[in-house]
């Protein structure tokens, strides 16, 4: 599907964008989505480097993963029409909002954990670090799994630094139990609208709630 992409040099140029991407069928994606090259267009009138974010869903039969990913631009009107961005309500297919959640959620699936597992480990960061830090904008990100812990990065604490927090794999086996054991408590379903699960459902406005 072709897309076109202005420029701030007044040179609009077209893309071929692809409504359908497979992990399994070509495994270089995952790399690109993680350094932030995906979909990434240069302007050939001035070389200028573009990252616009398009719709496009993405298969990891393997991993039996389907995940719909939904532009950054388009969160505020997912919560205004308060709708279930996947429309035939599949329930194997997420929704993720932005290119960098679709990286996160993809690492998630990659190191073999629950995404909402996950984010629920985020939320009591997120709780912690805005105690210590009240006037930050505070952001967290899933990275990896190693050495029996999770690792985050945290934005926000101090300008232009990632603070690092490792949490104990044993922290986020006991909240998966709980998610397993009590799926429909106050935390799990706030981290879900729809089809999207999401740290950021709890963090949003109180007028998009």
């Amino acid at each position: 599907m072709k897309q076109k992409i202005p420029c701030f040099c007044d040179n609009d140029f077209f893309v071929e964008i692809p409504e359908t991407i497979n992990l399994d069928e070509d495994a270089s994606c995952i790399d690109r989505i993680m350094d932030g090259s995906f979909m990434n267009f240069t302007c050939p009138g001035c070389g200028k480097r573009h990252k616009p974010e398009f719709p496009v869903n993405v298969l990891w039969p393997s991993k039996k993963m389907e995940l719909e990913v939904l532009p950054e631009v388009e969160r505020m009107e997912f919560y205004r029409r308060k709708r279930q961005a996947n429309k035939k309500n599949d329930p194997k297919k997420e929704t993720v909002i932005g290119y960098p959640e679709m990286a996160e959620r993809i690492a998630v699936i990659r190191d073999g954990l629950e995404p909402i597992a996950v984010e629920a480990v985020k939320y009591y960061l997120q709780i912690k670090a805005e105690e210590t830090y009240p006037d930050a904008e505070i952001r967290i990100w899933y990275q990896t799994y190693r050495a029996e812990s999770l690792e985050f990065h945290i934005h926000g604490i101090r300008r232009d630094e990632i603070a690092v927090s490792r949490i104990p794999i044993t922290v986020y086996e006991k909240t998966r139990a709980d998610f397993i054991r009590h799926p429909k408590s106050e935390i799990f379903r706030s981290l879900r609208v729809g089809s999207y699960c999401s740290l950021s459902n709890m963090l949003r406005p109180e007028e998009l709630k």
